[in-house]
């Protein structure tokens, strides 16, 4: 039996992937689970692992090229085997690709292009730009026309034959992350709870225990790796936080996957340590590690980034004192986490020097309301001053 290797959709706007490479070649042999080929998606670049045991054939597309979501582009047969011809593919065939796919955008009547079919996500971009979509001819596997088809004619327009010295141009993760943020912030109705917190116990605890983890597993804990834990171990008390909106009703999610914030060269992206709560302090360093590693090499996997129930932007490293996130929808929040530094703050009446951390939780109002927010962030700053104690 063959199986299809197609362009994997990790999101519902997403219309095409770029192949960045194959880590095999036609003819090699595969196993099931083992990195197949690179492809470079709005959020990141991703491996994608072969869906079975066998051998590559059948290969239809090379590194560099755009291919929309869902299209088969090779496949995994038995030795000696051919494999299929092409045929159009019903919606129940290309949902057995290798990574999660849902189904990819759905296209509509373009109109006054002789039953050409258009994106919603293209026929946005064509309004925001002018772009007549009249004039415009898809580069879709069935002539649809696609988000990029806009965006190549929106700058064909443009009256300078290059960009002026002082424009840079975003990638396709800094142009998703802009547009992702503007959604967010335009369309989620967000509120803020700000808490400062003691976090000495919390720097002796890394101190103490990051030593024993570092001899046992070779790694170095950091303070994220401590709030990854504690956070997580909060949510499970606090199930609307860990919920998310999606079509107008609330779903309260069953895994506590905690986002973590991660810079890269093209922008942030948000890896994800699956079941945070279940999981001891040195295996989610070691995550943490290896999700930090695979995001700055480009070599995520879709499952790197796929089903946070709440993310944790820690900007303390750069010496940030505190600072407000915007929510990745569907989650309900983000805790945003500042410096530790030392302050003067009153301590059984006496002012004393403290190493002082400033927590902000931003919200989604149609989620959670002030009471539920300041419970939570009041229970993540015990959390901090005991973590001891929440780690048992």
């Amino acid at each position: 039996m063959a199986f299809s290797v197609v362009m994997p959709a990790l999101e519902m706007a997403q219309e095409t992937g770029k192949l960045v490479a194959w880590r095999k070649v036609e003819g090699d042999g595969v196993a099931k689970g083992e990195p197949l080929l690179e492809i470079e998606t709005d959020k990141a670049v991703l491996e994608v692992e072969s869906p079975a045991d066998g051998v590559l054939a059948g290969v239809n597309a090379q590194a560099g090229d755009v291919v929309p979501v869902g299209k088969i582009i090779a496949w995994i047969v038995r030795p000696g085997e051919a494999p299929p011809s092409e045929v159009a593919l019903s919606g129940s065939q290309i949902q057995k690709a290798t990574a999660p796919t849902n189904a990819g955008a759905a296209f509509i009547p373009a109109a006054g292009t002789a039953g050409a079919q258009i994106s919603p996500k293209a026929r946005r971009l064509a309004k925001e730009h002018g772009v007549d979509i009249s004039s415009l001819r898809g580069s879709g596997p069935s002539g649809e026309i696609l988000a990029s088809d806009v965006l190549a004619a929106a700058e064909s327009r443009s009256s300078s034959p290059s960009p002026a010295p002082d424009i840079e141009t975003l990638s396709s993760i800094g142009r998703l992350m802009a547009e992702r943020t503007t959604q967010s912030w335009t369309t989620v109705p967000h509120f803020f709870v700000v808490r400062e917190v003691d976090a000495g116990a919390l720097v002796e605890a890394r101190r103490r225990l990051g030593s024993a983890t570092e001899q046992a597993r070779g790694i170095k804990l950091t303070h994220t790796d401590f709030l990854v834990a504690l956070v997580a171990r909060v949510l499970v008390k606090h199930p609307r936080m860990n919920a998310s909106w999606s079509d107008g009703v609330i779903r309260l999610n069953q895994e506590v996957n905690v986002g973590v914030a991660m810079a890269v060269d093209d922008g942030v992206v948000a890896t994800v340590i699956h079941n945070a709560n279940k999981l001891e302090l040195g295996e989610i360093a070691v995550q943490r590690l290896e999700l930090t590693e695979r995001a700055r090499a480009g070599r995520l996997r879709p499952s790197d980034i796929a089903g946070a129930s709440f993310t944790i932007s820690n900007l303390g490293m750069y010496q940030v004192d505190a600072f407000s996130a915007i929510i990745s929808p569907p989650q309900a929040a983000i805790l945003a986490v500042g410096s530790i530094a030392d302050r003067v703050v009153p301590v059984n009446g006496r002012p004393a020097i403290r190493p002082m951390m400033t927590l902000t939780l931003s919200c989604d109002h149609r989620v959670v309301d002030g009471v539920r927010a300041a419970v939570f962030l009041n229970e993540v700053a015990e959390a901090v001053r005991e973590p001891e104690k929440w780690l048992r």
